[in-house]
């Protein structure tokens, strides 16, 4: 039997980038053949095994054959006559169609190598239409190497669009959606997932909620980019520079969905879409099955940007009751990520990018001051409801004392 490096290994070590893991294909072999050389058989769908030292998966070589609609329509082939350049033709782009020889030698059936110097995404065979699930993949590559400069073949492109007209998108699973979105969301450009999908007629179908935004108007006075689609991916990309957590980056494409709601007699303006995109926001992470960590924090930075950006303005008591709302004072709270979000939306306009954002910094002091005021320095003779009343007192006075200091540090 061969056994081949393939895969996103081989291409990340060609591109001078660190390989985060490796998977094996094996020619030549049986599972029987596998069992007794040591190796676990983890795979449900194909036989799969982990190694019985370094862990790493093997594959046996395989062909797959498209039985029903949508990413789980497959029928699979495994078994000792399968040749490697079989098994590189059902993978989705030329740069993951490679493989390596334990010395070293490539073997590039497809032209993969040829495309990676030229920088370019392109399908390997027709049977890319076969898997919707790619055109995610297709996307978060955009999203990942978008630094590197890679664009997308015409032919693969337009092969996209035909899945998508023909209804392919439309079997994507929430779960696999969620899975492909969180991976895009942690790249080192997640902007670019959007952009692709949109490109390809996809994003309105997966993602209704941000397809809206687009030709939406805004202030040029506060937003010289104008369109609030453009902005929230400005946002996005601001975000990803500020936060390595993939829920700071959703908060950042979450909090302007109201926007695509408001009336067009009232447009360019937006007043109260911080509360009318609440339910949008609900309605996508009930469909998408997103984790309630992810869907708390968007609601806070959708529900109190504003907040954060006018926090020279709050009085105390509105301070206060802002940390409430935040869950500051609880250990549960994300005061932090929320402000690193409404950073990033401050900084997510054309030409402002790089200005300061001082009232993060302002509100986290403000916060450090009213969370030195405990339920413990509430006197005895208050009970019940009368305590928290009293400790949300103390705090406001807190806050107050500290306010002309800070206001003069941060604002003037």
């Amino acid at each position: 039997m061969q056994i081949y490096l393939v895969g996103g290994a081989v291409r990340d070590q060609l591109l001078g980038l660190p390989v985060q893991e490796r998977d094996w294909v094996i020619v030549g072999a049986t599972p029987e053949t596998m069992l007794s050389q040591g190796f676990r058989a983890v795979g449900k769908d194909f036989p799969v095994f982990l190694h019985p030292d370094s862990h790493e998966e093997y594959a046996l070589a395989r062909t797959e054959r498209k039985t029903a609609p949508g990413y789980k329509g497959f029928s699979f082939h495994a078994d000792a006559n399968v040749t490697l350049k079989q098994d590189l033709q059902r993978r989705d782009l030329t740069i993951n169609a490679m493989a390596m020889t334990p010395e070293g030698v490539i073997i590039d059936p497809y032209g993969g190598r040829d495309d990676l110097e030229k920088r370019i995404f392109r399908h390997v065979s027709p049977a890319f239409a076969e898997d919707p699930v790619r055109i995610l993949r297709v996307a978060r590559f955009a999203a990942r190497f978008k630094h590197l400069g890679f664009t997308l073949a015409p032919e693969t492109q337009a092969l996209m669009q035909l899945m998508v007209s023909a209804g392919e998108v439309n079997h994507l699973v929430p779960e696999r959606v969620w899975a492909e979105l969180v991976k895009a969301l942690i790249e080192p450009s997640p902007s670019a997932f959007f952009y692709t999908l949109k490109n390809c007629s996809a994003l309105e179908i997966i993602f209704p909620e941000i397809f809206n935004l687009f030709g939406v108007p805004q202030p040029a006075k506060y937003h010289p980019e104008i369109d609030t689609g453009i902005h929230v991916m400005m946002v996005l990309e601001q975000a990803a520079l500020l936060s390595p957590k993939a829920e700071v980056r959703f908060a950042g494409l979450m909090h302007d969905l109201g926007k695509a709601l408001s009336p067009k007699d009232n447009l360019p303006h937006h007043h109260g879409h911080e509360a009318v995109g609440l339910p949008v926001l609900d309605a996508l992470c009930k469909r998408l099955r997103a984790p309630n960590n992810f869907r708390s924090l968007a609601a806070q930075v959708m529900r109190y940007h504003t907040h954060s950006h006018k926090a020279k303005e709050l009085k105390p008591a509105s301070v206060v009751d802002l940390f409430i709302a935040l869950n500051a004072f609880k250990p549960t709270g994300q005061l932090s990520d929320f402000l690193l979000a409404c950073e990033a939306d401050a900084k997510g306009r054309t030409g402002l990018e790089n200005q300061p954002y001082p009232q993060a910094t302002y509100l986290q002091k403000l916060a450090e001051a009213a969370k030195t005021i405990n339920a413990a320095q509430v006197p005895d003779k208050f009970t019940g409801e009368q305590i928290g009343v009293e400790l949300r007192r103390l705090r406001i006075e807190a806050v107050r004392a500290l306010m002309p200091q800070l206001q003069t540090e941060f604002f003037n």
